[in-house]
């Protein structure tokens, strides 16, 4: 693993013209919310791991160079699972944390590792939205790319928004100007492991919960590119019944039609 000073001294080189693309999705999480048998990645929709829908959508990039999955230390799962779905892009690390943050930082390591630069640009996505499409995704990219900061995708708040006390409404909050947090979340290899690392030393850690909260403790502020209501995050039981509807729909629509 690359010592984390080295690392810090590179990001201070200027950024190349021709920074390449990564991709790091952490899988190291358990999801005891989808009260599923296995950790929720491996559940089937349409008959294929979860995880599998989130990875084909990626390869369907063309720019994209090289992707790692972030499992858990003792995760064999993942492993089989991709040699019977070939992603050939993406390789299995078994490298992930107690948080979200933990996998994130050792994936980027892991990256690093593999010859990622920290000039180039990683995307970061949750494994369980698996609604990604290749368009989606190229939308971030060419949003970002020539970003100084780099950015996520994220959806308008369309809903009332309420603050809760005690199980009761406690107050109606203005909802101008407020996203709901998607991902891919893009930005530099080296900004990204510098700022997760300064996270973890900070008082803050807990508020850690994605890439641009990692960022803007930093004082950056990451941008802000439109995302769509499907790219949801597969979380409770009864996501898995619209997901895969979707999925359904989709793979319906992209049947070619035999007219008589």
């Amino acid at each position: 693993m690359q010592d984390i000073a080295l690392i810090c001294e590179r990001m201070n080189s200027p950024h190349s013209s021709e920074a390449r693309l990564y991709a790091l999705i952490p899988c190291a999480g358990a999801g005891s919310r989808a009260q599923t048998e296995q950790p929720k990645q491996y559940q089937r929709l349409l008959g294929v791991p979860m995880v599998i829908h989130t990875l084909r959508a990626f390869e369907a990039v063309p720019s994209l160079t090289q992707g790692v999955v972030v499992v858990a230390p003792q995760d064999t799962l993942m492993a089989d699972v991709l040699r019977t779905h070939p992603q050939l892009r993406f390789q299995v690390c078994n490298v992930g944390g107690a948080t979200r943050a933990h996998s994130v930082l050792a994936g980027l390591h892991s990256l690093a590792e593999l010859g990622a630069r920290t000039s180039d640009w990683v995307l970061v996505h949750d494994a369980a939205r698996c609604l990604i499409t290749p368009e989606l995704i190229q939308s971030l990219i060419t949003a970002c790319q020539n970003d100084t900061v780099g950015g996520l995708l994220a959806l308008p708040l369309a809903d009332t928004l309420k603050s809760e006390h005690n199980g009761r409404v406690a107050q109606t909050l203005e909802r101008n100007h407020k996203w709901l947090a998607h991902t891919p979340q893009m930005f530099r290899l080296g900004d990204l492991m510098h700022a997760l690392q300064q996270a973890h030393d900070s008082p803050q850690a807990h508020s850690i919960t994605d890439e641009a909260s990692a960022m803007e403790l930093l004082g950056s502020q990451p941008k802000l590119v439109e995302s769509s209501a499907q790219n949801f995050k597969v979380t409770y039981p009864q996501d898995f019944e619209l997901a895969e509807a979707v999925l359904s729909t989709r793979h319906n629509k992209a049947m070619p039609s035999h007219k008589e």
